[in-house]
C-alpha cells in the first residue's frame, strides 16, 4: 500500500478537524476565532487605505493636469516672430493633444465691497471652449459668448467657490486690478483697475482652483496686464501623461533652441514625492499590523498541541512521521491565514467598491463632514482599487501566516510519545 504524499487529504481533514469546537478545548476554538478575525480586520484596512491612498492621488492627479496641462514651453521662442510656426510644429508633435498659449497674472479683486486675492487666466475662446470641466461646469451659451466684444469683450469666467466667496452670480460686476498696468503710446499707464461682469462661474472639481482662477479673453488680458501681444506660457496637453518626459525632447525641437520646456513633475514634484512618501510609510505600518494579527496564530497552535499531546502521541505510533504531524499543524495554522485574508479581501473590496454609500450614510447619521472638500480638495473619498495592491496584501498575510503556524508545529512533530502518553 502506498503511503499518502505530504499535504494529502486526512493530514488536511485532521488540521481542520482539530479546528473544531469542543467544550472542552473552547479556548482552542476562541483563540483561533480572535486570531481569524484580527487578519481579517487588517486585511481589508490595509487594501481600504491603500486603495484610498491611490484613489486620492489618481483623482488629484487627474484633476490637477485637466485644469494645468502636462507640459510648458517659455522663453524667447514663444514671443519671437515665427512663433505662430513654432505653435504649429508644436501642436503637429506626435503625442501632443493641445497647445495652448495664454497669459496668467496674480491680481487683486473687489467686489460687494470684498478684496481678494486671484488669478487671471488670459486665453482664446477658442481654448477655452476646448477645456473639458468648463464644458461640464458651465452653460453652454455662456461658453459660445465668452470673447465676444471689442478686444475680446467684458465677461469673465469665475471659480464658483471664489463666486460664493464675494456673494456674486452671472452677470453681477466685478472689479480687477492691474499691478503692472497697460500700456500707451506715452509708456506704462501704472496699476489699473477695470470692471467686468462675470458672465458665468465653473467648477473644477478642486476647492484650490474654484476659490482662486479667473478667465479671460486672451487679447483683454494681454491689454489690461501690459503684454500686448505677447504669451507668458504656451500649455500642452499630452496623450498619456505618464509618458510626457519621452516628449520634452521632441517639444523642444519643434519650438526652437531658445526655448524652455519644462512638465508637470517639475512643478509639482514635492507635491508628488509627499505623496509617495506617505502611501509607503501608511503601507509599511499596516503591513506590521497584519504581521501582529497573524502573530495570534502561534498561541492559537501552542494551546491546540497541549491539548491534542495524546493525539500526537497515539499518531506517532501507528506510523505517522514527525513530518506529517508539522504539516497537520502547518495546516491548522494555516487555515485560519487563508480564511482570514479571502474574509479581509472580500470586506476590503466592499468597503473600497461602496465608500461613497458608507460615507453619506454617516454623514446623515452623525450629521457631521467626514471628508471635507475645502481641506482634503475633492468632494468625496476617493478610492482605487489596484489589482497589484490587493495581491500583494494576500502574499503578505498568507507569507505571515505561515511564518507564524511554523514554531508550534515544529514543536508538535518533536514531542515524545513516551512522554505525552506517560501520564495518560
Amino acid at each position: 500500500m502506498t503511503p499518502a504524499g505530504p499535504f494529502s487529504a486526512w493530514e488536511l481533514g485532521l488540521a481542520l478537524r482539530y479546528l473544531r469546537a469542543k467544550r472542552r478545548e473552547g479556548g482552542v476554538a476562541l483563540i483561533a476565532i480572535i486570531s481569524f478575525v484580527g487578519i481579517m480586520l487588517a486585511v481589508a484596512v490595509l487594501i481600504s487605505v491603500m486603495s484610498i491612498m491611490g484613489g486620492f492621488r489618481a483623482e488629484l492627479m487627474g484633476r490637477i493636469l485637466d485644469f494645468n496641462g502636462h507640459m510648458y514651453v517659455q522663453g524667447e521662442a514663444i514671443n519671437g516672430p515665427d512663433r505662430a510656426e513654432a505653435l504649429a510644429r508644436i501642436r503637429d508633435t506626435p503625442g501632443i493633444a493641445s497647445a495652448t498659449p495664454m497669459v496668467e497674472n496674480q491680481t487683486a479683486i473687489r467686489a460687494r465691497g470684498q478684496v481678494l486675492g486671484a488669478i487671471v487666466r488670459g486665453m482664446t475662446p477658442e481654448d477655452v471652449r476646448a477645456q473639458p470641466f468648463l464644458q461640464e461646469s458651465v452653460p453652454a451659451e455662456a461658453l459660445a459668448a465668452f470673447g465676444a466684444g471689442r478686444f475680446g469683450g467684458n465677461g469673465v469666467i469665475i471659480g464658483q467657490a471664489l463666486a460664493d466667496s464675494l456673494g456674486l452670480r452671472p452677470g453681477d460686476p466685478l472689479t480687477i486690478y492691474s499691478l503692472t498696468g497697460g500700456g500707451s503710446a506715452l509708456g506704462s499707464l501704472g496699476p489699473l483697475e477695470k470692471t467686468y461682469v462675470v458672465s458665468a462661474t465653473f467648477t473644477a472639481g478642486m476647492a484650490d482652483y474654484d476659490r482662486a482662477f479667473i478667465f479671460m479673453p486672451l487679447e483683454q488680458a494681454q491689454i489690461f496686464f501690459g503684454k500686448d501681444g505677447l504669451w507668458d506660457v504656451v500649455e500642452i496637453k499630452v496623450d498619456d501623461a505618464d509618458r510626457v518626459g519621452e516628449l520634452i525632447a521632441p517639444v523642444r525641437r519643434a519650438a526652437g533652441p531658445r526655448a524652455v520646456v519644462t512638465d508637470w513633475r517639475d512643478r509639482s514634484a514635492a507635491f508628488w514625492e509627499a505623496l509617495k512618501v506617505e502611501r509607503v510609510a501608511m503601507s509599511i505600518i499596516l503591513s506590521l499590523v497584519v504581521a501582529i494579527a497573524a502573530m495570534n496564530i502561534i498561541s492559537g497552535i501552542v494551546m491546540l498541541v497541549k491539548n491534542k499531546g495524546r493525539d500526537i502521541a497515539i499518531l506517532r505510533t501507528i506510523g505517522a512521521s514527525p513530518a506529517a504531524i508539522l504539516r497537520v499543524f502547518f495546516l491548522a495554522g494555516a487555515a485560519i491565514g487563508i480564511g482570514g485574508t479571502i474574509a479581509g479581501v472580500i470586506l476590503g473590496l466592499l468597503f473600497c467598491w461602496n465608500v461613497g454609500s458608507i460615507q453619506a450614510a454617516i454623514e446623515a447619521l452623525t450629521g457631521a463632514s467626514v471628508f471635507n472638500s475645502e481641506v482634503y480638495l475633492l468632494p468625496r473619498v476617493p478610492a482605487l482599487v489596484d489589482p497589484v495592491d490587493v495581491a500583494w496584501v494576500v502574499f503578505w498575510s498568507l507569507l505571515m501566516s505561515c511564518v507564524a503556524s511554523l514554531p508550534p508545529s515544529w514543536r508538535a512533530s518533536r514531542l515524545d510519545p513516551v512522554e505525552a502518553l506517560r501520564y495518560e
